[in-house]
């Protein structure tokens, strides 16, 4: 196994001045045309996506009365991603990102439409088949997306690129959040999943239009003696990779402690519905909840990109302080009096959450070559969806069977997410110095 080592040869930046990073977004933005596509994609569909799964949460709740089949749904829409890992990582890892990408986002157009089917409670079972397919599909998108990234944009881009895209999720959560829940409310549900239907098809067509050069498909020298693995031998490649490098290999862990804050999908959805109505529909309450999500989603990077000024070695510590932050966030949830302090700390809490992503998301990028990452970005998130899913089945269960109130499980879920930061400090101290460059 040849021990290949990053990847982008970047020097440590002098005290100099430091462009904000939301002054960057728009420069990489006016001068990338080929990321401005991808950008663009990105806001349309996850905008159509948080419609349809608050309109999806809604339904199920008011259908079966049940907290378990909320959780159930978010199971679907998280556990399979896990499972697909070898294939979606092996398949990302041999063909064409950008025409997999075109394809995810067409097969999940129309699989929403099958959502206008369901009309009543004796036809909740489609609910859970339609949303298996959908992130099946969603389990080869986002691994190409990540992987593909490097390859849209230059090494001082990355992190910036990261965060916007961050920032763009946080604005489509706030925005699809507060929309969705409002238009679940007052027009019905159909006209959600229809929304994100279209919203697939044109996320499709703006990445059609993306020219971009796709190393990980070429001979590794002119001569071509670099044949690509496949099926198994693909994925030993990839396995034996990451268990020589174990700065990877963490770094691919990284999410998997954010995956445990999967669980407030859930939470928020029972606060919604249950703790907070506004003017009798828990839809409104739990949009707002969802957009305080987005807008801390957001504003975290753009703080984070204060602190860490583009340093690898800043970027390691940030990880940590972030979810001691998201901790502390939720136990205060728990405990909120109102749905104004709730939203409040449910803005800092993801100000944390995105940190982790965006600064695990950018080391890996960093640090794995071209044609391992599809393998390692999809462990990466197979590993954060099985964090996902198990925290809301048990969240779930908690509230259904085991008899916690909602208040009562925010503050478990604050108190476990404390434990990632815990054991966040041993990788910090050992990588964190040795961390080399940065990327600005």
């Amino acid at each position: 196994m040849d021990t290949e080592t990053p990847v982008f040869d970047v020097a440590e930046t002098p005290a100099t001045a430091h462009t904000p990073m939301h002054l960057r977004y728009f420069a990489l933005l006016r001068r990338n045309a080929n990321f401005r596509r991808l950008w663009m994609a990105q806001l349309i569909s996850e905008i159509g996506d948080w419609f349809c799964s608050l309109a999806v949460y809604d339904l199920l709740l008011l259908t079966t009365h049940s907290a378990k089949a909320v959780s159930w749904a978010i199971i679907i829409q998280t556990l399979p991603w896990f499972f697909m890992t070898p294939l979606a990582g092996n398949t990302v890892d041999r063909f064409s990102r950008h025409r997999l990408m075109i394809l995810a986002d067409v097969m999940r157009g129309f699989v929403v439409l099958g959502l206008l089917l369901v009309r009543s409670r004796s036809e909740v079972w489609l609910v859970y088949v339609l949303l298996g397919l959908e992130v099946i599909f969603a389990s080869f998108f986002e691994p190409a997306r990540s992987a593909l990234l490097p390859s849209v944009v230059s090494a001082d881009e990355i992190l910036p690129a990261n965060a916007l895209s961050s920032a763009t999720w946080s604005l489509a959560l706030a925005v699809g959040a507060a929309l969705g829940g409002a238009v679940a409310a007052l027009l019905g549900r159909n006209v959600a999943f229809a929304m994100n239907s279209l919203s697939f098809f044109a996320s499709a067509l703006l990445i059609l239009r993306i020219n971009v050069r796709e190393s990980h498909l070429l001979p590794a020298d002119s001569t071509g003696d670099w044949p690509r693995p496949r099926g198994l031998q693909s994925l030993r490649e990839g396995w034996e990779y990451i268990r020589c490098n174990p700065k990877v290999l963490v770094l691919a862990f990284a999410k998997t402690g954010l995956g445990l804050l999967g669980g407030s999908l859930l939470l928020l959805s029972i606060f919604g519905e249950r703790v907070f109505p506004v003017a009798g529909h828990g839809a409104l309450a739990m949009g707002l909840l969802y957009s305080a999500r987005g807008v801390g989603a957001g504003s975290g990077p753009l703080v984070g990109d204060y602190m860490t000024r583009g340093r690898e070695s800043r970027m390691w510590k940030i990880i940590g302080f972030s979810y001691f932050l998201i901790g502390a966030s939720y136990l205060m949830f728990s405990r909120a009096p109102s749905l104004a302090l709730a939203a409040v700390a449910i803005f800092f809490a993801h100000c944390g959450g995105s940190n982790v992503w965006v600064m695990s998301t950018t080391l890996l990028q960093l640090n794995t070559p071209d044609r391992f990452r599809g393998r390692v970005f999809a462990l990466d998130f197979g590993m954060n969806m099985l964090a996902a899913a198990s925290a809301n089945y048990l969240l779930g269960v908690g509230f259904d069977n085991w008899g916690f109130t909602a208040r009562q499980l925010a503050a478990v879920l604050g108190a476990v997410l404390i434990v990632p930061g815990i054991l966040w400090l041993w990788a910090q101290a050992r990588w964190a110095r040795a961390a080399g460059p940065g990327t600005s």
